[in-house]
């Protein structure tokens, strides 16, 4: 308008065209994302920014300050408060499914609190986000001027990752707005994949199909998605656009002393204030609305959430979760919105819409990088072939530019004599004279045939869109095997009848599987989301394994019998240390572990749980005295000064009991000579021990049976079996028989039964753990004193011991699959097998036990598994400077329980064991030894061998 001229102009109108640029604005340029590449414009503007300054995933992190600077400076002009705040979403994850900034420094956190300034935060691209980014120098996207045309940006990435759905998006902009939910990347690249595989049938592909693979939103913070009887939220929403699900946080109760609960918080909705959350429940337990909290507190840590509600004696805990449901953002409503730009235009978009539009999307990115590359190549190839024609005429060439006057007289002549093009003409004059030599020409020919190779490829893969979306679907498994992990979230469709209040805790909506608890020598405890076993031999070889289920209950013993309950649902994969995932303290070392059912109404009213310790008392306890998970420690048994807990099994009144010392004493008698007794009780006395020596394993056997062996493993490294028919039953507390007479200086280090080909984990003093099969030594006789090598024991280290998996079938007497070498995978190196039973064996061996027994017993037979129990046994060494403690310890125990055995015979052990080990003897006493187990060679097989060479 000219200066001094006044136009008039319709208010309305005005105001109607500047409301709707600015309605267009915010929907276009702000609020709603892309729906190729589910980014909103300062997130791109973010990530393209970090890529140009080089901050990629393996380079150092930079100020985020440095990095909002640059955003703003080039590409967003806008407040800096919008772009740190948008940097710090894409570097939290509680909100991302799938990290594309990697953060250094507080970015917020689930408790609502605000990342901390930028000058103090750092931050780099993460490596998903790369394969966002990835060539986008390959002339893939378009590119567009910066607001003040000094600079160019794309309009949107390439994007490898199907980010749209993978991370979710929210906006608000003017007259509408997008909620959508993160899934699982797993699941969204295989539909993707299923899509570009049925290309040509597409328009025959339904909701209900694509949710074969993508079953619902997977929030990164877990949680819970219910879905009634007849409510169709989930597959609504996927059809249409729009729709809700309900997301409840995941809780379990566990029990206190005194009768008490607690109910224990582990998972929230997804965007739910972990803060504001315990604020809300404190205000309803301060106002009356909630009655029976008695104490509030959250326990969350590094190693995850845990939010812990202490309830009342008299208070029903059921009933307290079901209001907190009710009344706070523990339970939530999720409204899914799949709206997105589509060609610069907000739509709405079904689930197949929206993988639609991000197919043809990588379709164009590969199409356009494919013509990229082939322009290169045709370029590379058109030098190359002016190389091959100057390495032909290479004298002539070579007086033609000496004898020419200038540079651009020996070009013309170039082009002229040998019809070159100007470029090749300048490339040979530009070539070094190192590419002269014989090796250099042959590299020549070499790259001239891959690049025309190459060429070949690209305008094959250029007229073939069958191959582009094959390799499509091939680069989308890829990102698959790199990113995507294990659901999180879990959907529970409820069956008609229920009533969503039924669900309650997570080990009601938790599936039952079998998985794999195992605790190493550092106490670090963890468990396996599947049915696979860890490695049984090296560094890592777990001190203590057990096979259960997610709805048993672990219990884990410290040598002194202090013991604690937890469920197995709520151990973590990853190790953590025992101390912070059950009530035992630091220096309270658990030393056995086993799992029950949580049902214990699943086991035979008759079953029993039967401790031994070192000392060689045993002591027989109801199963169902045992306390259910709990934040207290109860008492598995009551240890004497000097003594300490070693093996803990299961009886059912029919067994015999076999156990076995340092000094190869053993002794067999039948359980019914121990009486059921508390928990709280200290046992009696099961064998007569002789100065310095002590249990070394302890054993429950079927005794209508002879055709059973027992695994008799040495300090040194030697083992053998021998039946049990050989081990006369006898009555408890004797002094029993000789299982081995061991060479002076060697000790029995564990027993072990089970199947020939059972597998056994042995430890070592200095040495890494191995692993061994039990016929791997030789059947033999109690007599025979010479045993075959089963591991390699150098000088100055010793066998400490052995342990085997734990698992309930064993006792029950259920048919599951023993750890054996049969059903391990080889992993290349001999005895040191990693154990993986085959799925579909055990589903079918889990199967089994269900239909013949009771539906009593239905949980024990899910949880039976391994056929062999061992505890991890401590070091011998250790022990027997200590077992001049028992006669202490004897007199200790007679004085609390008189009907106890004598204490006598171990009054005079300060005495003798100092003497007991003479290091000069053990060379004499060995030297006759080769005698022997020359007459019983066929017995011990090969290892025989190997014994008298190394003597």
């Amino acid at each position: 308008m000219e200066l001094g001229l006044v136009r008039k102009i319709d208010i309305d109108h005005e105001m109607q065209q500047s409301y709707l640029d600015y309605a267009m604005s915010v929907i276009v340029s702000r609020a709603l994302p892309d729906a190729r590449d589910g980014l909103k414009p300062v997130q791109r503007r973010i990530l393209y920014a970090m890529y140009d300054m080089g901050l990629r995933a393996d380079s150092s992190y930079k100020k985020s300050a440095r990095i909002v600077g640059e955003v703003l400076g080039k590409y967003h002009p806008h407040g800096d408060s919008a772009v740190y705040d948008a940097m710090a979403r894409l570097a939290q994850d509680f909100s991302m499914r799938t990290l594309l900034v990697d953060g250094q420094g507080n970015f917020g956190s689930i408790d609502g609190d605000p990342p901390a300034a930028m000058r103090y935060t750092e931050a780099r691209l993460s490596h998903a986000a790369l394969d966002i980014l990835l060539d986008i120098n390959k002339n893939t996207v378009d590119f567009a001027a910066n607001f003040d045309d000094t600079l160019t940006e794309p309009t949107v990435l390439p994007a490898a990752i199907p980010n749209l759905l993978v991370n979710g998006a929210t906006g608000i902009a003017v007259g509408m707005a997008t909620s959508i939910p993160p899934h699982n990347l797993g699941e969204v690249s295989d539909a993707l994949v299923y899509m570009l595989q049925h290309w040509e049938k597409l328009d025959d592909i339904d909701v209900s199909q694509l949710m074969r693979f993508v079953k619902g939103p997977d929030f990164p913070t877990g949680g819970v998605i219910i879905e009634s009887h007849g409510d169709q939220g989930i597959e609504t929403a996927y059809g249409t656009g729009r729709g809700k699900v309900t997301v409840q946080a995941r809780a379990h109760l566990e029990e206190m002393e005194r009768g008490k609960s607690r109910i224990i918080v582990t998972e929230l909705p997804y965007q739910t204030n972990k803060s504001s959350l315990i604020e809300r429940i404190a205000e309803l337990a301060r106002d009356g609305q909630l009655e029976g909290i008695s104490d509030l507190r959250d326990e969350s840590d590094r190693q995850g959430m845990r939010i812990v509600i202490e309830l009342t004696k008299n208070a029903d805990p059921e009933a307290i979760l079901r209001d907190l449901y009710k009344r706070t953002p523990m339970q939530s409503t999720f409204s899914i919105i799949l709206l997105a730009l589509v060609d610069g235009e907000p739509r709405m978009l079904s689930l197949k819409q929206a993988l639609r539009v991000y197919i043809e999307h990588r379709l164009t990115v590969i199409r356009r990088r494919a013509e990229y590359d082939l322009e290169k190549a045709k370029a590379r190839a058109h030098i190359l072939e002016g190389y091959l024609v100057a390495l032909k005429n290479l004298d002539e060439i070579i007086d033609l530019i000496k004898k020419s006057p200038d540079v651009e007289t020996a070009r013309e002549r170039l082009m002229k004599r040998y019809k070159l093009s100007e470029l090749q003409a300048n490339a040979i004059l530009e070539m070094q004279l190192r590419r002269l030599a014989a090796l250099e020409r042959k590299k020549i020919e070499t790259e001239y045939k891959e690049v025309l190779a190459l060429i070949k490829e690209l305008e094959s893969l250029l007229k073939s869109p069958a191959k582009m979306r094959a390799l499509a679907a091939e680069e989308m498994l890829k990102i698959k095997a790199a990113y995507a992990d294990k659901r999180r979230t879990q959907i529970v469709s409820l069956a008609g009848g229920k009533e969503m209040k039924a669900l309650l805790t997570s080990s009601d909506l938790l599936p039952q599987e079998n998985v794999w608890v195992w605790m190493d020598k550092n106490g670090m405890l963890s468990r396996t989301s599947e049915d696979k076993s860890p490695r049984l031999s090296g560094v890592d070889a777990p001190a203590f394994l057990v096979r259960s289920s997610t709805h048993d209950t672990l219990y884990l013993a410290a040598a002194n019998g202090k013991s604690a309950a937890l469920a197995v649902h709520t151990l973590p994969e990853s190790p953590t240390p025992f101390n912070k995932v059950c009530p035992l303290k630091a220096d309270e070392k658990p030393v056995y572990a086993f799992a029950l059912p949580a049902q214990k109404s699943a086991l035979p009213e008759e079953t029993c749980v039967f401790t031994t310790t070192r000392g060689g008392m045993v002591k027989k306890s109801a199963v169902g005295e045992l306390p259910g998970p709990s934040s207290q420690t109860f008492w598995l048994c009551k240890v004497n000064d000097g003594d300490a807990l070693g093996w803990v099994a299961l009886t059912d009144g029919k067994r015999e009991i076999l156990l076995a010392t340092a000094l190869g004493m053993a002794i067999r008698f039948d359980e019914d000579e121990v009486r059921p007794m508390g928990l709280i009780a200290a046992g009696v006395n099961a064998i007569k021990l002789g100065v310095g020596d002590e249990v070394v394993g302890a054993e429950v056997i079927n005794g209508k049976t002879d055709a059973a062996e027992v695994f008799l493993l040495g300090s040194d490294g030697r083992a053998k079996r021998v039946a049990i028919k050989d081990f006369p039953s006898q009555g408890r507390y004797g002094r029993g028989v000789i299982a081995w007479d061991l060479p002076l200086g060697v000790k029995l280090a564990g027993i072990a039964t089970g199947k020939p080909n059972s597998m056994v984990t042995i430890h070592l003093l200095k040495a890494a753990a191995k692993s061994s099969r039990l016929d791997e030594a030789g059947l033999k006789k109690r007599a025979a004193t010479r045993g075959d090598v089963v591991v390699e024991v150098k000088p100055g280290d010793s066998v400490l011991g052995l342990t085997s998996a734990w698992w309930v079938g064993r006792f029950t007497g259920a048919k599951s699959e023993a750890l054996t070498s049969d059903n391990a995978p080889d992993d290349g190196q001999p005895r040191q097998l990693s154990l993986l039973a085959p799925v579909k064996e055990k589903k079918t061996v889990a199967k089994k036990p269900t239909a013949k027994a009771a539906p009593a017993k239905k949980p024990a037979a899910k949880t039976t598994t391994p056929k062999k129990a061992s505890a991890a046994t401590g070091k011998p060494a250790a022990k027997t400077s200590t077992s001049s403690k028992t006669p202490a310890a004897a007199k200790k125990t007679a004085a609390s329980t008189p009907a106890r055995g004598k204490p006598a015979p171990k009054t005079p052990a300060p005495k003798t064991p100092a003497g007991k080990t003479p290091a000069p003897k053990t060379p004499a006493k060995k030297t006759p030894a080769p005698k022997t187990p020359a007459a019983k060679t066929p017995a011990a097989k090969k290892p025989a061998g190997k014994t008298t060479s190394k003597k």
